[in-house]
């Protein structure tokens, strides 16, 4: 089975848009979504939820409000300003606890314990397009690259056990943990960027990231059109770090209008200027063997 991570050093380059549209062409896959912070492949391939399982992570402090005393001790001590008195009782904050104990070691009365913590779900779904795992983390939520982690173990069993010749992973933007713990184990990552200052930047630097992971990385130019300088800037990053620039995306309505649907760019515009742009993607991704790992850009 080969992994497939499609990345983006910044939000809103088109990368869920294009996993959408490449969950189409391929054959025999299975899905992932590890943009767990802000999970929307789901709104363009429509999974049906078929197990649904929570998800615990940390600890955060519980108040007994009647053995609570008053006497503002936790308050005190609370480096992260996470309690606060009214009433005559210690309150926790909303999204404030990070779960450091101190509150419940230092309280007189014993009136504080810590829990674990319900930090959101995960789920297995069918869609048209073949099985499917994401998850949902909770508002102002952390550990999203335990999440991550998580779904995607649970996608290698599901395609283990239907023995699928794709892992399709829609991964998370940026740099951070969430992206750190897509990459593990992936057998190709396609970082996907757009013509733009921001863009260009953003691209460097993940494309420094899969290079310190040693992960073989390949380029799409999404809406290449749009600006020209930009785009030739791009290419020749790409040329100079030798990443491949496997697919130029030209800008098209067809896409907006698929999204405003709810529906993937194949599914709306099989014939689009964008579509077939994909679809020539999808020939040389599925044709590309990389042999050596990215030199670090």
């Amino acid at each position: 089975m080969k992994e497939l991570l499609v990345l983006s050093g910044k939000g809103g380059t088109g990368k869920t848009t294009i996993t959408g549209a490449l969950a189409v062409l391929m054959e025999n896959k299975v899905l992932a979504d590890c943009d767990v912070d802000a999970a929307d492949l789901h709104l363009i391939l429509r999974p049906q939820n078929r197990e649904e399982h929570e998800f615990w992570s940390g600890i955060e402090a519980h108040f007994d409000q009647e053995r609570c005393t008053g006497c503002g001790t936790c308050a005190t001590l609370c480096r992260f300003h996470a309690i606060a008195m009214q009433d005559g009782k210690a309150q926790p904050l909303p999204f404030s606890c990070e779960g450091c104990g101190v509150c419940a070691k230092f309280c007189p009365e014993g009136a504080i314990t810590l829990a674990d913590k319900l930090c959101g779900a995960w789920y297995i779904a069918d869609t048209a397009h073949g099985p499917m795992v994401h998850a949902r983390l909770g508002i102002g939520e952390e550990n999203s690259g335990r999440l991550v982690a998580l779904v995607k173990n649970k996608a290698r069993e599901v395609a283990e056990a239907v023995r699928a010749d794709w892992l399709l992973v829609d991964g998370p933007p940026g740099i951070g943990c969430p992206v750190i713990a897509s990459l593990a184990g992936v057998t190709l990552v396609l970082l996907v960027t757009e013509p733009s200052r921001s863009g260009l930047h953003d691209l460097e630097r993940v494309a420094q990231l899969a290079a310190h992971f040693k992960v073989p990385a390949v380029a799409c130019l999404n809406k290449c059109d749009l600006e020209p300088g930009c785009a030739a800037e791009i290419e020749r990053f790409c040329s100079g770090a030798q990443i491949p620039l496997l697919g130029r995306i030209p800008f098209d309505r067809a896409v907006v209008e698929a999204i405003v649907q709810g529906r993937s760019l194949l599914e709306h515009a099989a014939d689009a200027p964008a579509a077939l742009a994909v679809r020539e993607l999808w020939e040389k991704l599925s044709r590309y063997a990389p042999e050596t790992a990215p030199k670090k850009p």
